[in-house]
């Protein structure tokens, strides 16, 4: 076509060529302007799906009215021939400028934030792009960047009835290119805008390292690594790079989008914090950072009953460390994944962005502790410091005290006054309420009756030992509130927790576990909105304190206030580690929203924990009871029923085991056998009508006269 004039279109140059169209420079004689013509091949033209898309592109870039969009001018035809008239782009695709080598951070992130810009222009519209890729994206000599090819574009607006809705894609048919696309993508399952944030994730990535995340010899070994593989850290390929740009890039690329970035704004928001941290040197290289990640300590004993007491002791140097300012300590969530996993520093270097590792080995013989300890430098692979502990198990306070100061001593770190005077602090002087109070911690995490008894004998006696223990008094106030909410509505546990709450703050006015204790206490009094708020007084003391954000998306869901539990789901579970129980309220609030596969995902994702936590402690009922109910929610009937029959087994007259068998046997559709187990859980004590009637679970019971005789609206 070149040199020949088409309508008032004089053909320069013929510049490119897809699947979808033949692009030729030309000149708009009316306007005196040069244009791109993007014309249909003949042979899809005759067409009319192909005809149809081709239409579809030029609409839904014709819809945005955005600088990152390429400018559709005008769609035109002449006899035959269909074209797109669009904006002339100068400049080189992404994909060449990735082809010469990674990006410089500046430059990633500058081209970043403006393709999120024009995603959220996009989104806000209701078009999915669902092609992004570096081929369809061109930077000008300016560094302006201009999206195109909407040739997939999709609308999540439903069509007004005017409109005649024309199916170009097949229920369960794949549509973009395979490596860019996400894991609901490539299972051909319907999609919207956070498909294309995933999209924009593996861009991201390919930007930063000049390679593709998910990679695969054949095209089924692409879908695999696309579905179930996790791509390096890009630290692996640049140590350079920042860390937080790492976190950015892993948080669009999760697999479920429930725990994806939700809006190209959020997107958006945190590349332009990076992007502003970076120009005023805040966000340094991980390397240059004085991280550290505490490995749980190795035990040697190998005696099950030594366990309880190395997880406390590692989590104590952990606090401690957490004090000096200098340092950057990983949280127990970041490094639980390691514990006892054949790993070398450098690899923990590489996944975490830590520049050093405190890895150790710990064994009790009677009343005398060996501890082994040493830093490691991850970059070098060499030890800064270690040393070698045998102490009487009295001396485990000054031991932790000690640890912390050779390590900042190793790092060059010149403690304050105050820092020192928080070191030297201890949570008690007696070891053996020490002692029992880790011992009553293990228990409580389980939360049956049997469980929660044992810890509070536990629990008790260490508080008899030591009446100033804060922290052994928050543990007894939460498990009390815990008693009353599950299992005897009595107003003397109430009282008991609320006693032993004041205590905790007594000996320790600021301390989170309090606050976390103070949201039991409220939420057991039906007052969730109380709940949430101490629940964030507790992580806003430390985020890493335990069962904090269990509590406040616990809350949020008996408060109906689902959304802001998908909001935060990705941050709690990262902060939860081994609490498996957080998933119960991310789960509930995706079911309650109607988001089934995002509900699926979550399910997904208990599944492998909960497997890990009975590994260690199988006879935790509470997380197989669990294991049931998210068996049944991914369609596993046989191996959720055998999980439940097992649970029930263990605790046939258990009021939560029995509410959670109802809700196995209803998500199985076994609706009479759900409405049996939930009479007698009623029967023997389960309270919560709230939770009842919002539990997604069981919503084939709620049309039975008998599930509001049992649970009664108000």
């Amino acid at each position: 076509m070149v040199g020949e004039t088409i309508c008032h279109y004089r053909v320069s140059e013929k510049i490119g060529a897809g699947g979808m169209g033949v692009i030729y420079r030309a000149e708009d004689m009316r306007l005196g302007r040069q244009v791109a013509l993007k014309f249909l091949p003949a042979e899809l033209a005759q067409d009319s799906v192909s005809l149809e898309r081709f239409l579809r592109e030029a609409r839904a870039a014709s819809a945005l009215n955005h600088p990152g969009v390429c400018t559709v001018y005008a769609i035109e035809q002449q006899q035959s021939l269909h074209f797109i008239v669009m904006e002339l782009l100068e400049g080189e695709t992404l994909a060449d400028k990735i082809e010469a080598g990674p990006l410089p951070a500046e430059t990633l992130l500058d081209v970043a934030v403006q393709i999120a810009a024009a995603l959220e222009a996009a989104h806000a519209k209701g078009i999915v792009h669902r092609d992004l890729k570096p081929a369809n994206v061109v930077v000008n000599d300016n560094g302006q960047v201009k999206i195109l090819d909407f040739g997939l574009a999709k609308s999540t607006v439903a069509p007004s009835s005017a409109t005649t809705a024309v199916r170009l894609t097949n229920a369960g048919v794949t549509v973009g290119t395979l490596a860019y696309m996400s894991p609901e993508q490539a299972r051909g399952e319907p999609l919207d805008g956070r498909t294309d944030l995933f999209s924009l994730g593996v861009v991201l990535y390919e930007m930063a390292t000049s390679s593709l995340p998910f990679e695969g010899v054949t095209a089924a070994m692409t879908f695999d690594a696309i579905l179930h593989s996790q791509p390096p850290p890009l630290q692996q390929h640049d140590p350079r790079l920042p860390a937080e740009l790492n976190r950015i890039v892993r948080k669009l690329l999760e697999k479920e989008r429930g725990f994806r970035y939700q809006t190209a704004t959020d997107v958006m928001t945190d590349l332009l914090r990076l992007k502003r941290d970076l120009a005023a040197g805040r966000a340094a290289a991980t390397p240059a950072e004085k991280t550290i990640a505490v490995l749980y300590l190795e035990n040697l004993s190998r005696a099950k009953e030594d366990e309880y007491l190395r997880d406390g002791v590692t989590e104590d140097i952990v606090t401690e460390l957490s004090k000096i300012n200098g340092m950057r300590i990983f949280s127990r969530a970041s490094v639980l994944p390691y514990r006892d996993a054949p790993v070398t520093p450098a690899q923990i270097g590489r996944e975490l962005g830590a520049a050093y590792v405190l890895t150790g080995s710990l064994r009790r013989s009677e009343s005398r502790l060996r501890i082994n300890a040493q830093l490691v430098d991850t970059h070098s692979g060499f030890p800064l410091w270690s040393e070698r502990y045998d102490r009487q198990m009295e001396d485990v306070f000054e031991l932790q005290d000690e640890i912390a100061h050779r390590i900042a001593d190793a790092l060059r770190i010149t403690l304050t006054p105050q820092e020192q005077e928080a070191l030297a602090a201890k949570p008690t002087e007696n070891l053996q309420a020490y002692d029992l109070f880790l011992r009553g911690k293990s228990y409580l995490r389980r939360m049956t009756r049997q469980d929660l008894e044992i810890a509070l004998q536990l629990l008790e006696t260490a508080v008899l030992l030591d009446p100033n223990f804060a922290l052994a008094h928050a543990a007894t106030a939460n498990l009390c509130a815990l008693y009353h909410y599950h299992y005897v509505r009595e107003q003397r546990w109430l009282d008991r927790a609320v006693a032993s709450y004041q205590r905790a703050r007594t000996a320790n006015a600021d301390a989170p576990e309090a606050w976390t204790a103070a949201a039991w206490i409220h939420y057991s009094e039906a007052n969730y909105a109380e709940a949430a708020r101490c629940a964030r007084e507790a992580i806003a003391r430390n985020s890493d304190t335990e069962g904090a954000y269990y509590i406040l998306l616990r809350s949020l869901f008996a408060g109906g206030e689902y959304q802001k539990i998908v909001a935060l789901a990705e941050t709690a579970v990262a902060a939860a580690g081994e609490d498996t129980n957080i998933y119960i309220p991310i789960a509930g609030a995706f079911g309650a929203l109607g988001d089934a596969d995002a509900e699926r995902g979550v399910a997904r994702q208990a599944v492998e924990a909960l497997d890990r936590s009975l590994k260690k402690v199988p006879e935790d009922v509470r997380a197989r009871i669990h294991l049931a109910g998210n068996y049944a929610l991914l369609g596993r009937v046989e191996d959720a029923l055998r999980e439940a029959n097992l649970a029930v087994a263990l605790r046939p007259n258990e009021s939560t085991v029995l509410y959670n068998l109802a809700c196995v046997f209803a998500l199985v559709g076994r609706k009479s056998e759900a409405m049996d187990a939930l009479r007698k859980a009623s029967e023997i004590g389960y309270h919560d009508r709230n939770w009842a009637r919002r539990d997604p679970d069981l919503a084939v019971l709620r049309d039975d006269p008998e599930f509001d005789r049992l649970y009664p609206a108000q």
